[in-house]
């Protein structure tokens, strides 16, 4: 039935392949982690909402051998990363919703022996909304139900959000 139609997936790949982000998060890692780093870019989609791809590198878990862990990724209400990124505020939440239903809550990253990749596509936030703002990469997962962020442990890693150019 569906052999032969267009569906998102199809325009997803698309961008994902040939066109470039609206909004990238260069990833910087901890004091503690300096070495974690990544690309997190958000295009907007064509069904008014966001396609978002996160690629991460050295997380903790790089050096055990087979090694899988999930790891909590958020939008954090302030882009300022600095003095370890204690500026970043709460979980960017317009809607006062509560957890896991904050704008802010993204999908978890699956890291493999410190490398993790990721995409999915968001309808609760807009690019302008986000701009300026900071993805947030925890030390734990997201369980889904403590409020007000998940018991996520600590941040990790932080890029801020921007225009791509």
């Amino acid at each position: 039935m569906y052999r032969n139609q267009i569906t998102p997936r199809i325009n997803f790949i698309q961008l994902l392949s040939y066109e470039r982000p609206d909004a990238v998060a260069w990833i910087n890692g901890s004091a503690e982690y300096p070495r974690l780093s990544g690309l997190v870019k958000f295009y907007q989609t064509s069904y008014d909402g966001i396609l978002v791809e996160a690629e991460v590198f050295s997380l903790p878990n790089i050096d055990q051998q087979g090694a899988s862990n999930f790891y909590a990724m958020h939008i954090h209400e302030s882009g300022d990363c600095t003095d370890n990124f204690q500026h970043t505020g709460n979980h960017y939440n317009p809607r006062q919703a509560p957890h896991p239903d904050h704008a802010g809550d993204l999908l978890p990253l699956m890291g493999n022996q410190g490398y993790a990749w990721s995409a999915f596509y968001d309808k609760r936030f807009t690019l302008d909304e986000i701009i300026g703002r900071s993805v947030i990469i925890h030390s734990g997962r997201d369980d889904f139900s403590s409020q007000p962020s998940g018991d996520s442990g600590t941040k990790i890693g932080c890029g801020t959000i921007k225009r791509a150019i």
